[in-house]
């Protein structure tokens, strides 16, 4: 007898933690594929597009077609041009900062920055087509490997210093950036993410790459 009120004692104690665990397990998923949906929709904000057109300017029509700082700048000008950099930069960085306070998680965190950049690359304000990713990334990078990240601009300025190309400046600073988030011994999940996100810009230029390897590719002017 004692041990059948033993048994049914244990099992309505063991019921309650078993459903709140279920509860907590479905809430963190809903937390994380939120915060996942909300940073894709942060990273599709045109900013690019918004700017130009305040300056009179379609950058979808005009230059490279490219929404990004760069066709900006050739389109509209040096302050077009900051306030859309400012504006992509802001898209990757904000998510992962928020992300890191509310919900840190690495893989969370992760997700947040792929997301983030993939929103910039295929925005679903602009029918899924975008920008390259570049300014985006450097945002997510600041708020997750701040240190690899400066090494990586250190790379693309060094090379769009010396060549003029912002292209081939761009697709070997996403190519570092993951070897040193790895050497500099950041985790696994930022590790996975750096090499995403390096791996969309690369695919992002590859019309840029075959007009380097034609040597059509233009050089970087910017508009007064």
């Amino acid at each position: 007898m004692f041990a059948f009120v033993s048994g049914v004692v244990s099992a309505h104690s063991t019921l309650p933690m078993a459903c709140f665990t279920s509860t907590l397990t479905n809430t963190s998923t809903a937390v994380t594929v939120g915060a996942i949906a909300l940073a894709y929709l942060c990273g599709s904000l045109p900013t690019g597009v918004w700017v130009g057109r305040r300056a009179g300017v379609d950058v979808r029509r005009s230059g490279s077609g490219n929404i990004g700082a760069t066709n900006v700048a050739r389109t509209a000008g040096r302050r077009a041009a900051l306030l859309t950099l400012g504006g992509d930069i802001a898209k990757g960085l904000v998510p992962v900062l928020i992300t890191r306070v509310l919900v840190p998680v690495p893989w969370t965190v992760a997700g947040v920055a792929i997301a983030a950049v993939l929103g910039h690359t295929f925005s679903v304000f602009l029918r899924f087509s975008g920008g390259k990713g570049v300014a985006t990334a450097c945002g997510v990078f600041l708020g997750m490997t701040p240190l690899a990240l400066v090494v990586s601009l250190v790379v693309f300025g060094t090379i769009a210093l010396r060549t003029q190309y912002v292209s081939l400046a761009s697709v070997t600073a996403a190519v570092t950036l993951p070897l040193a988030v790895a050497l500099l011994g950041y985790p696994v999940p930022a590790c996975v993410s750096a090499s995403f996100a390096a791996a969309v810009i690369v695919l992002r230029h590859r019309e840029n790459l075959l007009r380097l390897w034609h040597r059509t590719e233009p050089r970087f002017e910017m508009r007064p």
